[in-house]
């Protein structure tokens, strides 16, 4: 009896120190995790996530259908707003929602034939740094899904038109060409 006596009171002390060991943890009692967690980096916009490498802050050129135009160092196409008159934004809210303003922590650089003289920054009203190039604040466009996407091309929303830029900083004003074929009459059968 002896035996039996000693014996449930360690299994008992063992389930207590287990109870109490386990009610210790920080993370809601489960098991603790194996690794600690990576931190998540805040974002006040919709804008491609920006990682710490020269990339997040590069403006460069790429040529498409449009003809060369600024891109980000991911290839992710820039945009103008013909609302913002001078070098601030006016794209703020639901707009900077799906118009991501370009912002850096960092000051921009210029690659591929950009012009570093038109680079410069503004500050946003809540305090961060926004691209500028040629004084025309510069946004992503949020249904542009890969680098080279331009379908915010010509767009008219939140109160004026979008259009990429040139190397120069001007507007481009004409359209993507369309995606698909042409609508032109057969003239014979192909053979």
């Amino acid at each position: 009896m002896r035996k039996t006596a000693a014996t449930l009171v360690a299994a008992a002390t063992v389930a207590v120190i287990t109870t109490a060991v386990g009610g210790c943890s920080d993370n809601g009692g489960g098991s603790a995790p194996s690794k600690p967690p990576t931190p998540t980096p805040t974002r006040t916009s919709a804008a491609p996530s920006a990682s710490p490498s020269a990339a997040a802050w590069t403006v460069t050129a790429r040529s498409g259908p449009l003809g060369t135009i600024l891109v980000d160092g991911r290839g992710r196409t820039l945009y103008l707003f013909e609302a913002d008159r001078t070098s601030r934004s006016t794209c703020y809210g639901g707009c900077a929602k799906e118009w991501p303003p370009m912002l850096v922590t960092h000051a921009p650089k210029a690659a591929g034939g950009v012009r570093s003289d038109l680079l410069g920054t503004t500050t946003r009203d809540d305090g961060t740094k926004e691209v500028t190039y040629n004084h025309h604040p510069l946004y992503y466009f949020d249904d542009d899904k890969k680098p080279g996407d331009t379908h915010g091309q010509g767009i008219d929303d939140s109160g004026g038109k979008w259009f990429v830029l040139d190397i120069n900083g001007n507007k481009i004003v004409k359209a993507p060409r369309s995606a698909t074929p042409s609508s032109t009459p057969s003239t014979g059968g192909g053979y």
